[in-house]
């Protein structure tokens, strides 16, 4: 009888979850794209999402770059998750309260850093 019960339950959660019956409505959209490649968009929906984002071409060395800063925020379990990020050569760079963070780099290791950084080089060994 217990495994009848089990059996059920797993093919219960296993079936497929019910799609919102109801359209999310866009509440606001707006976009704007300029001959120079810069551009910029935002929208919010009527379920609490909403975005911005704009970007720009910058020079980098010899070749034009897009330079990219947003953020959106949704909500989820009760609370508000917000991500502002920016994109550029050097990567995509997020930052929000919800994303883990490094812990501290314990004292005797910034010690020994600091210490490096300002000690004199060491002569190279000539290799046998």
């Amino acid at each position: 009888m217990l495994q009848v019960l089990l059996s059920l339950l797993a093919v219960a959660s296993a079936a497929p979850q019910q799609a919102p019956t109801e359209p999310i409505p866009i509440v606001r959209q707006e976009s704007q794209v300029n001959g120079d490649g810069s551009y910029s968009y935002s929208y919010e929906t009527g379920n609490g999402i909403n975005a911005e984002q704009q970007g720009d071409l910058k020079k980098v060395g010899d070749v034009e770059a897009l330079e990219v800063k947003g953020q959106f925020q949704y909500p989820s379990d009760g609370e508000n998750i917000q991500l502002t990020y920016t994109a550029d050569e050097n990567g995509f760079h997020p930052q929000g309260a919800h994303l883990p963070t490094a812990p501290p780099v314990p004292e005797p290791i910034q010690r020994a850093l600091a210490y490096l950084a300002t000690a004199p080089p060491q002569p190279e060994q000539p290799q046998a």
